[in-house]
């Protein structure tokens, strides 16, 4: 069982992330968590596993949770043991099996004899049977860390599991495994996951938003339904506030207009009427303050319905609130853009990569998936069609165009620059200052954030930033890499990358294993590496 009683959590410099969440799991039920990036979402995991104290509220877990986090960096220095939890029982073996069976050693040990092979099992489970219990995290890739907490959770047996984006750096092997533990597992779980497939097998959806906590029951599909007809009903309401402002606008026009009008016919009728000169003020000063009031009025009705126009139109998804659209590419579709034959790489004193040449074409147009298993040399087959790395043996041959490479890091960008200088950067159309910021603007980004370093954007950011910087130029690049761009984006973001990607009509090379993702972009083929 796990329970949230009005949780709150604010930063050490007073900013509020969230407040007054509830929360009530029962054993054994999974919830996907989603929300927008910088939510809170880790945040509240981190809560839940008694990692962070809350600001307020309080957090009860019948049994200690086990964490799998996001990032993994704060544990480099750790062995494979220690990020399990199990070094001092390691230790403690070793030491009574080398004759030292003290009761220090005893009692650390616990009678669990077959700790280090329970250790090796798991790990052998999720794939690492070549890691050892003494190697340092710092050694191991981004799926390998992603595998060794995994493999955790099958040698602690935890009745509460909190996952932070577990897939982000597994490959489809890794993924199958992750799958058939969360359809498996008698666990109490909570996942924050942007993986469909995921997010799918859970029984239950909870939204972190800035209105709270809001439970949706059901898989993630029916969610999806639900934020569908919330989503419409949200747009009707825009389009109706939006047809009010216009008319309310329209009105206060016609107001001024009728009231210029008749100012004019009264002063021309007082000049004729003879009248004294102080009843003609006291006339007109009470006109005037009549006309006043109204103005008041329909001003006040247009504030009013700009407030509520604005309003809902932050409630509006970030998809719905942009506007994309890539320009043409200059190369025609079906022109030879990539062609390799017979190609090969060995780094040096080393086995070549793959086990047979690899020979195949790209035409313009095309939407092509390269996949593959970890360490079978995705980017170094990117690095090779890129014109970064020379072949060991074949050849590859490239069309003139236009090649745009987006890694999961967005690297692209310059860590120094502000948003609006990193747009500038891009801008090649010579595009004045204003339609640079009114570009900007379609983006997301108001005028609050042109003066921010890019360093300090979040994954989603970076990602519309560059989209946006893309977007600048005259034409479109003839030719899009991208190496697991679905990485370290939350929901919306990748519904945001999806669309712009749907929208591009050049040529796409994609590495991913989110299966989901590839599909939404219509990826008619795959390119598959093997050792």
């Amino acid at each position: 069982m796990l329970l949230l009683q009005d949780l709150g959590y604010q930063h050490p410099n007073q900013d509020v992330v969230f407040d007054g969440l509830n929360l009530a799991l029962d054993a054994g039920q999974k919830l996907a968590l989603v929300g927008a990036n910088g939510v809170g979402k880790s945040t509240l995991l981190q809560l839940m596993a008694g990692l962070l104290p809350p600001s307020s509220g309080r957090v009860q877990a019948s049994s200690a949770p086990y964490y799998v986090p996001q990032h993994f960096g704060q544990f480099d220095e750790q062995t494979v043991a220690q990020a399990l939890h199990v070094a001092d029982k390691i230790a403690a073996l070793d030491a009574i099996l080398d004759g030292r069976a003290t009761e220090q050693n005893l009692l650390l040990l616990d009678d669990d004899w077959t700790i280090e092979q329970r250790s090796h099992d798991a790990l052998l489970h999720w794939g690492l049977a070549g890691v050892g219990l003494t190697q340092q995290l710092k050694n191991l890739s981004g799926g390998q860390k992603t595998r060794v907490f995994l493999a955790g959770i099958a040698l602690h047996q935890p009745g509460i599991v909190l996952l932070d984006e577990p897939s982000n750096h597994l490959d489809t092997a890794g993924r199958r495994l992750l799958e058939g533990f969360i359809e498996t597992s008698a666990a109490t779980l909570v996942l924050v996951s942007h993986d469909r497939k995921l997010l799918h097998q859970l029984d239950a959806i909870g939204e972190l938003s800035r209105r709270g906590l809001t439970l949706y029951g059901g898989n993630y599909a029916l969610y999806a339904e639900q934020k569908q007809v919330e989503s419409q009903a949200l747009a009707h309401d825009v389009k109706s506030r939006e047809r009010a402002l216009r008319s309310a606008r329209d009105t206060a026009r016609e107001a001024r207009e009728r009231k210029q009008k008749l100012d004019a016919r009264g002063q021309k009728n007082q000049h004729k009427s003879g009248l004294p000169a102080i009843v003609l003020g006291m006339r007109r000063n009470s006109a005037e303050q009549s006309a006043s009031r109204l103005q008041g009025v329909h001003a006040d009705k247009v504030d009013a319905l700009a407030n509520e126009l604005s309003a809902l139109r932050q409630e509006l998804p970030d998809a719905d609130r942009m506007k994309v659209g890539f320009g043409q590419s200059a190369l025609p579709t079906g022109k030879l853009l990539l062609a390799a034959q017979g190609l090969g790489y060995a780094h040096p004193g080393s086995e070549p990569l793959w086990r047979e040449k690899l020979s195949f074409q790209i035409l313009h147009g095309e939407r092509v998936a390269l996949r593959g298993l970890n360490g079978t040399g995705k980017t170094t087959l990117i690095r090779l069609l890129l014109g970064e790395l020379a072949p060991t043996s074949g050849t590859v041959g490239r069309a003139s165009g236009q090649t745009v490479f987006i890694d999961q890091d967005y690297s692209l960008l310059h860590d120094q620059l502000t948003v609006y200088e990193q747009a500038q950067q891009f801008n090649t159309a010579g595009l004045q200052e204003h339609e640079v910021k009114i570009r900007l603007t379609r983006f997301l980004f108001s005028k609050e954030d042109w003066p921010k370093r890019c360093r300090s954007l979040s994954g989603g950011e970076k990602m519309r930033l560059l989209l946006c910087c893309l977007m600048l130029g005259t034409q479109a690049p003839d030719l899009m890499v991208l190496d697991e761009p679905t990485n370290n984006l939350d929901m919306q973001s990748l519904d945001i990358l999806t669309a712009a990607l749907d929208d591009y009509h050049g040529t796409l090379l994609i590495v991913s294993h989110d299966d989901y993702f590839l599909a939404r972009l219509r990826v008619e083929r795959s390119i598959e590496l093997r050792r």
